[in-house]
């Protein structure tokens, strides 16, 4: 049966893919973004496949009915809420909040987007999602992280006062095809060193470690989870467990890239977490979700989505 499905921050990385999936599977989708962080052209993209594109900040989310709605709306990468702070505090507390109402007068689902960093620099290895998390409140990364726990805390009040349907993902590091070359994270930043030849830059000594899940895989957990009327109440971790120290990172995408570039060390970053890695059994036991692609698989049309863009430019 098809739904009717909001996807705010649907133009960017993950909504772009997400309302793609949601697309082929015949639903109707509408897609709300301000494109602050998002590629002008995917307005075009996403409208070509017949998405429905609202150009407009979460905070003023039209009043439509929903079957659901995925809130993926903010600014996700350190380069952008660093420069967009209040921003996006006011996306991930304001923007829930309208959101969530929606959600209550439709009678819909509602999902949020969360994020491994409501777990900070955790001292729990791997993350459950019974941890509360090692956050800095006054750090520099505290925009992003402590607006996601308010987000998450706002959700379960809206639930136990109003009796939304919602559930929470926690999202831990997503690659792949259509990432923004631009916004700081490790593997666009040093894909595009690695094809312009230039050094790769790893901040800290790159024994920091992560987990990365391919794209297309995190689709499918956020489908599962979202379209099922039973996940209310339920929180997810989304990522792959695969752990990989940045530094080892840097050294596949070199080798993957054709690359002779150098890789430099400099000073860390305050507060970036040392290990980052998910518990996911709670949704494989739910659905039989795990990430089917590993990192080299994933790298190589990530790398060569990356080339053909910078010759594009050039």
């Amino acid at each position: 049966m098809s739904d009717r499905i909001l996807v705010a921050g649907g133009a960017g990385f993950i909504g772009k893919h997400l309302c793609r999936a949601l697309v082929e599977q015949g639903h109707r989708v509408f897609c709300l973004d301000n494109f602050s962080t998002s590629d002008p052209e995917s307005r075009h993209e996403l409208e070509s496949i017949g998405v429905f594109v609202d150009e407009a900040d979460v905070t003023l989310a039209t009043d439509r009915p929903y079957d659901a709605i995925y809130h993926l709306a903010s600014p996700a990468s350190p380069v952008h809420y660093r420069r967009m702070a209040l921003s996006t505090m006011w996306a991930n507390a304001l923007g829930t909040r309208r959101l969530l109402e929606l959600a209550n007068a439709s009678a819909g689902r509602f999902l949020l987007a969360s994020t491994s960093e409501i777990y900070g620099d955790p001292l729990v290895h791997p993350q459950t999602e019974d941890y509360w998390g090692n956050v800095n409140p006054i750090g520099e990364r505290a925009c992003y992280d402590e607006s996601k726990r308010f987000a998450e805390t706002l959700t379960w009040e809206y639930r136990r006062v109003y009796g939304v349907n919602a559930r929470i993902v926690r999202i831990f590091n997503t690659y792949g095809p259509g990432m923004m070359l631009d916004d700081g994270r490790a593997i666009p930043e040093f894909t595009v060193s690695a094809l312009k030849g230039k050094p790769l830059n790893i901040q800290g000594d790159g024994k920091q470690t992560r987990s990365f899940c391919y794209v297309d895989d995190l689709v499918r957990g956020l489908m599962a989870v979202g379209q099922d009327p039973d996940a209310d109440g339920k929180v997810y971790n989304i990522g792959s467990p695969g752990e990989f120290t940045v530094g080892e990172l840097a050294t596949i995408i070199k080798e993957l890239a054709g690359s002779d570039s150098e890789i430099v060390y400099g000073d860390p970053v305050p507060d970036d977490p040392r290990r980052r890695k998910p518990d996911i059994s709670r949704i494989t036991a739910a659905y039989g979700w795990q990430p089917t692609t590993d990192l080299r698989t994933g790298l190589v049309p990530t790398i060569a989505d990356i080339r053909t863009r910078l010759r594009a430019e050039s």
